[in-house]
């Protein structure tokens, strides 16, 4: 009978975290308990430990993500359990799941089947309180500006320029414009509007950060508007970095729980790649690295965006590179690239797949741009036939690209024994570290920046700047922001910036209609075609499909 990722959860057996914890030469005093099955641990052992060599860091990312699914969490979930079985010392490093996509439509961000981190049902809802303290963060700045503004403005705000938003860790569309101070005595009348938390620049930060100093220093740097004459206005004026600081205090501090064969995982930091960077923390990464052997991590989406930005933005913050790269696909998802319907997945169709690995071979392309070794990762279904995977080998071996299938949805970690002794072949005989390199330089213009991402990633023939982007860039360069990296938002669904675009499309190019500055989190926002920061919830949301019934929660993904 099938059991549901929640189920499967709930009926695996779960070591007490501290004892998780000691297998990492961990002490009592390093970690602050959250219950029995959660902990954080405490900054200080990152000064403790730095002196120590560090872990190989692999990045999991995948192709353009189609509702058929194609399982990267649960792959890198899975490939840590794999390496566990091989005595590797291995180190989990993800993200923490939005409250928004759990009761909206994707669902949570712990995997799923035999490959998932635990409590499941915990750190899909609530957590440790990260992202409720990352929200009251952001309103808090959003509150003392607008009491700014009541109380004399002795700054020059132009409230019409201020482009700090509050935020929400839900899909909530009706906030995305609002207007704020009507009545009387309750502040200055202006437009305003809502994020959703993981868009919000505190989380950006919170994941870029190296410890607590660095936070407060990326807080006080945050450019929240400008005054009358057109000059930036940070936190650091406005007088309540060190408040902001106060209220993250612990939510800095890395998650430490385990996946269901029991193997450490980081669980820390959420934002979306569509819309952020989509990566766990720097915080996390950098002490996963000096706790294990080998760190095994993922960033949101396909390659086209949270891979992206892991390579341009994390890796520059975390000072540390990549030494493989693991590009997760299934013969599904390609089959949906290649223009079969969700409905007709179950029929085999190898035409389709075929037409639609072309979309794989773009993020191969991409991800052979920054010169670090990879291995294909095949999801398996049940539903793939034998000549469907048949014909993805031989395209495979016909183009010389290493790849592996995959089982750990449906056998843990033992499902992925094949993909994690192709992922130590690499990291025993090649150097990736050392050959890694960025597709473009920092002192780059911005515009040459978002251009070398469209044609490099998205395979663009080139950019559109609206005339009001054009005139932003040129400011940014002389408030002295041209040297940062670029954050793209962007569709997942596509290569191009319009969502119903599949496959490997080519002779088109990529509209930027908007640029702001996060100055705090040390990146530009280029913001293209559609994409909002703000989503919507579905006409039957996962929510409606949640209860609890006889003590026991129901219908959480």
């Amino acid at each position: 009978m099938y059991k549901s990722d929640l189920e499967i959860a709930q009926e695996s057996s779960i070591e007490k975290i501290i004892d998780v914890a000691k297998r990492l030469n961990l002490t009592d005093d390093d970690v602050e308990l959250y219950g029995k099955y959660k902990a954080k641990i405490n900054l200080g052992v990152l000064s403790r430990v730095e002196s120590g060599k560090n872990g190989k860091v692999v990045l999991v990312t995948a192709i353009n993500p189609t509702p058929a699914g194609e399982g990267k969490s649960t792959t890198t979930i899975g490939l840590a359990d794999a390496l566990n079985q091989l005595g590797k010392k291995v180190v989990v490093a993800i993200r923490e799941p939005s409250f928004g996509p759990v009761m909206g439509v994707k669902g949570g961000a712990c995997g799923g089947g035999y490959a998932q981190v635990i409590p499941m049902e915990d750190i899909n809802l609530h957590f440790t309180g990260d992202i409720h303290a990352i929200t009251t963060a952001n309103n808090a700045i959003s509150a003392m500006i607008d009491n700014h503004l009541q109380h004399g403005n002795e700054l020059s705000i132009n409230p019409k320029s201020i482009t700090w938003k509050r935020c929400l860790d839900m899909n909530d569309r009706v906030l995305r414009e609002i207007v704020v101070g009507m009545g009387k005595g309750n502040g200055v009348c202006r437009e305003d509007g809502f994020n959703i938390t993981v868009a919000s620049e505190i989380m950006a930060i919170l994941c870029l950060s190296s410890d607590l100093i660095d936070f407060k220093a990326r807080v006080e740097k945050i450019v929240f508007g400008y005054n009358y004459s057109g000059d930036p206005i940070t936190v650091k004026e406005l007088g309540c970095a060190g408040a902001i600081t106060v209220i993250m205090k612990d939510a800095v501090m890395p998650n430490l729980v385990q996946t269901l064969e029991h193997t450490p995982a980081l669980v820390h930091g959420g934002p979306f790649a569509n819309i952020a960077h989509g990566c766990n923390s720097v915080i996390a990464t950098n002490l996963a690295r000096k706790l294990g052997d080998i760190v095994i991590t993922e960033a949101g989406f396909g390659a086209d965006l949270g891979a992206e930005k892991f390579l341009n933005i994390k890796t520059r913050a975390g000072g540390f590179s990549p030494s493989a790269v693991v590009i997760v696909a299934t013969i599904r998802a390609l089959k949906m690239h290649g223009g079969v319907k969700k409905s007709d997945l179950g029929v085999e169709n190898v035409e389709a797949l075929v037409k639609g690995i072309a979309n794989l071979e773009k993020h191969i392309e991409s991800i052979k741009a920054f010169n670090v070794p990879y291995v294909v990762c095949i999801n398996k279904f049940v539903t793939d036939t034998d000549a469907e995977v048949s014909a993805l080998y031989d395209y495979m071996a016909k183009n010389n690209h290493r790849v592996e299938i995959s089982e750990v949805w449906e056998h843990g970690g033992k499902g992925g024994i094949d993909l994690a002794k192709s992922v130590l072949e690499i990291l025993n005989n090649e150097k990736g570290e050392e050959t890694f390199t960025h597709i473009y330089n920092l002192k780059d213009s911005l515009k040459d920046k978002i251009e070398t991402i469209a044609k490099v990633m998205y395979g663009a023939d080139g950019v559109d700047f609206t005339p009001a982007v054009t005139k932003q860039l040129a400011k940014f360069k002389e408030l002295g922001f041209d040297n940062m990296p670029v954050c793209m938002a962007k569709t997942p669904a596509s290569l191009t910036d319009d969502p119903s675009v599949v496959g490997r499309p080519k002779g088109f190019r990529i509209t930027v209609r908007e640029v702001k500055v996060s100055a705090g989190a040390g990146f530009v926002v280029a913001l293209t075609g559609d994409i909002m920061t703000m989503p919507g919830l579905p006409k039957r949301p996962a929510a409606m499909n949640m209860d609890v019934i006889d003590n026991k929660i129901v219908g959480l993904f």
